[in-house]
C-alpha cells in the first residue's frame, strides 16, 4: 500500500471540504441572520507494524469531523419595518418547520399572513410562548409594535410574546438545508432575559475579505499538495529505473 498517496488524498479531501464551506459562506454573505461556518477536522493516527523504522509506523490522516458555526453577532441592518427584529445576544426565533416540528432562525424578517398569524419572510409561522403561533386581529395589523422583551402589542394591548430559544451547546444546532436551523435541548428565554431590537434585522456575520483570503490559502495548499504528489511520483520512477538497471 502506498501510504503517502493516501495521506495526500486525505489532505486534498479536507481542502475540498474547506472550499465547500468557504464557498457557502461567500454565497450567504448577504443572507439575513446567516452565521458563517467553519469546518472541523480530526487527526486519525494509523500505526503500521510492518514499517522498518519506528518513526515510520504512525501515519496521520485527516478526518472530516463536521462543521461549526460562528456565533459572532452580525451588524444591525435597518429596514424601516417595525415588525422586523434582531436578537441581541444568543438565541433563535422559533418557527413551525415545513415538515412539522420546530425550527430556528435568526432572520427576523416578520410579516402578517392573510390568516392573521405572524410569520417569517418565507411564510413559516413564528411561535410565541407556549409554542403556539401569534394571532393578530385584522383591525390591528398596521398598529403592531415589538418591545425589547419580544412582546407584540396592538392598539388594544399585548397579543403575545416572541419565543427566543438558546442552546447551551451550539454544536447541537445545525443547518436544515432550508435556510433554518434544527436543534434539540434548547431553553426558552424569559422576558427578562430576552433582548430584541426592532426596526431592522441582523446582517450576515460573513466577512467577504476574510473568506476570499481563505480561498487563496486553500488554492495554495492544494497546489503544494500537487507538487508533493509529483515529487513522489518522480522519486518512485527514479527508484524503478535504478532497480531495473541493477537487474540487468
Amino acid at each position: 500500500m502506498d501510504v503517502s498517496a493516501y495521506v495526500l488524498l486525505s489532505h486534498e479531501q479536507a481542502l475540498r471540504r474547506r472550499l465547500d464551506v468557504v464557498a457557502n459562506n461567500m454565497a450567504n454573505s448577504s443572507t439575513v441572520g446567516f452565521k458563517r461556518e467553519q469546518p472541523l477536522f480530526h487527526e486519525y493516527i494509523e500505526r503500521s507494524p510492518e514499517a522498518l523504522i519506528d518513526a515510520a509506523k504512525p501515519t496521520s490522516f485527516v478526518l472530516d469531523f463536521g462543521a461549526i458555526h460562528d456565533t459572532a453577532q452580525g451588524a444591525f441592518q435597518a429596514t424601516g419595518n417595525p415588525l422586523d427584529v434582531m436578537i441581541e445576544g444568543p438565541g433563535y426565533l422559533s418557527v413551525e418547520a415545513p415538515g412539522g416540528g420546530v425550527a430556528y432562525t435568526r432572520a427576523g424578517l416578520i410579516k402578517v399572513l392573510e390568516t392573521g398569524e405572524l410569520a417569517t419572510a418565507g411564510g413559516q409561522k413564528i411561535l410565541g410562548e407556549g409554542g403556539q403561533p401569534i394571532a393578530v386581529p385584522p383591525d390591528q395589523v398596521g398598529r403592531l409594535t415589538i418591545s425589547g422583551d419580544g412582546t407584540i402589542t396592538g392598539s388594544q394591548g399585548p397579543l403575545g410574546r416572541l419565543a427566543v430559544t438558546v442552546f447551551d451547546d451550539e454544536r447541537a444546532v445545525s443547518p436544515r438545508g432550508d435556510g433554518m436551523m434544527g436543534g434539540e435541548g434548547g431553553r426558552a428565554l424569559t422576558a427578562a432575559e430576552t433582548r430584541l431590537k426592532s426596526g431592522g434585522v441582523e446582517a450576515s456575520n460573513v466577512q467577504p475579505i476574510a473568506e476570499t483570503t481563505a480561498m487563496i490559502d486553500i488554492l495554495r495548499s492544494y497546489q503544494m499538495s500537487q507538487r508533493m504528489a509529483e515529487s513522489m511520483n518522480d522519486m518512485r520512477q527514479r527508484a524503478i529505473d535504478r532497480l531495473g538497471r541493477l537487474n540487468q
